[in-house]
């Protein structure tokens, strides 16, 4: 029987990189966890490209670049903007309460 998804801390919004792209180990996954100009959103950390952490990119308050091939991502969809990127990041459902960052997980 398939579990039941829930609202999980993440990290407390006060331990993220402003403006940044923050890493988070969550349940064996690594994801990205962006604070950006619209809100925070979250990620898988891999560029689904070529698999480069995506923390270690440039990253602008929207789009997140990687490091390896500069591949681009609309950091608040996910969505793949630039060559070589072309399959979009799997972004999770993200909330903010009481100072903390939440996953549907």
């Amino acid at each position: 029987m398939a579990r039941e998804k829930t609202w999980q801390d993440l990290i407390n919004v006060a331990d993220l990189f402003a403006g940044d792209a923050t890493p988070v180990s969550f349940q064996g996954r690594e994801l990205a966890v962006f604070d950006t100009k619209e809100g925070i959103t979250v990620s898988l950390a891999r560029c689904t490209h070529g698999a480069a952490n995506l923390c270690d990119g440039y990253f602008n308050g929207t789009h997140i670049e990687c490091p390896l091939h500069q591949g681009l991502f609309d950091a608040r969809s996910g969505a793949a903007v630039a060559a070589p990127a072309r399959v979009p990041l799997r972004m999770l459902q993200a909330r903010v309460v009481g100072g903390v960052v939440q996953i549907m997980a």
